[in-house]
């Protein structure tokens, strides 16, 4: 295994499933710009999230009869375990043969990608995507999702919100709040940025459809987004 930490990439569901299906272009992409850096010498772990799927699933059973915080989350959490092999039957020459789904568990990884999917109720994948940074000692997680920033309103529904090109973790706690809601589209999960703050790690908020920008982040040149630290 290489001396050098992977690149964590957590990957919103609905980045790789809009509302108009599976993106097909994209994860064509994708792969083409992973497979040039893993030659550059680099490792990934993708984990990726439920998305809008997730959410019809969770908005069909609760039509039909009251659901518990714990089934909303499984209905979640599978959602992202199928988004997760498909992300890895794409990968398949270069990833792990299993998709992770307990980020705790012992693992011996030698292939130059890993694909991780939701663990257990209570927080979303990106609590999972902590998680695994701190099993092989990364200190930076690149949060793709349908946001170009971190903003201080929802800039889906308030033109005047304020986009930050750097925010402390204090600050960002502030506006997502301490308590995890299944189905929540925030841009970094409260319970997964409580477990940053306190390992020190950064986080990366990106749109991540731009995959040119998605190539700075990674080479660590300047990017458009938001970068949460300490």
């Amino acid at each position: 295994m290489s001396k050098q930490s992977p690149i964590i990439i957590s990957v919103g569901g609905s980045i790789v499933i809009p509302e108009s299906g599976i993106d097909v272009e994209y994860l064509k992409k994708l792969r083409q710009l992973l497979l040039r850096e893993i030659k550059l010498g680099r490792r990934f772990i993708i984990v990726v999230g439920g998305g809008s799927v997730c959410r019809k699933y969770q908005k069909a059973a609760s039509a039909i009869v009251h659901l518990e915080a714990e089934d909303l989350d499984w209905l979640g959490i599978h959602t992202t375990r199928l988004n997760a092999h498909l992300l890895r039957t794409i990968f398949r020459d270069v990833a792990h043969p299993a998709v992770i789904k307990d980020p705790t568990a012992k693992l011996v990884w030698k292939e130059s990608l890993l694909v991780a999917a939701g663990w257990k109720p209570g927080c979303s994948t990106d609590y999972d995507a902590v998680m695994l940074a701190q099993k092989f000692g990364a200190k930076r997680i690149i949060n793709l999702t349908n946001v170009d920033a971190v903003h201080d309103k929802d800039p889906r529904g308030d033109k005047s919100a304020k986009a930050y090109e750097r925010i402390s973790w204090k600050e960002f706690r502030k506006i997502v709040g301490s308590k995890w809601s299944p189905g929540a589209n925030a841009p970094f999960d409260p319970i997964a940025s409580k477990l940053a703050q306190k390992s020190d790690m950064e986080v990366v908020i990106a749109r991540g459809t731009d995959l040119e920008n998605l190539r700075a982040i990674i080479a660590q040149k300047p990017f458009k987004g938001t970068l949460i630290s300490s």
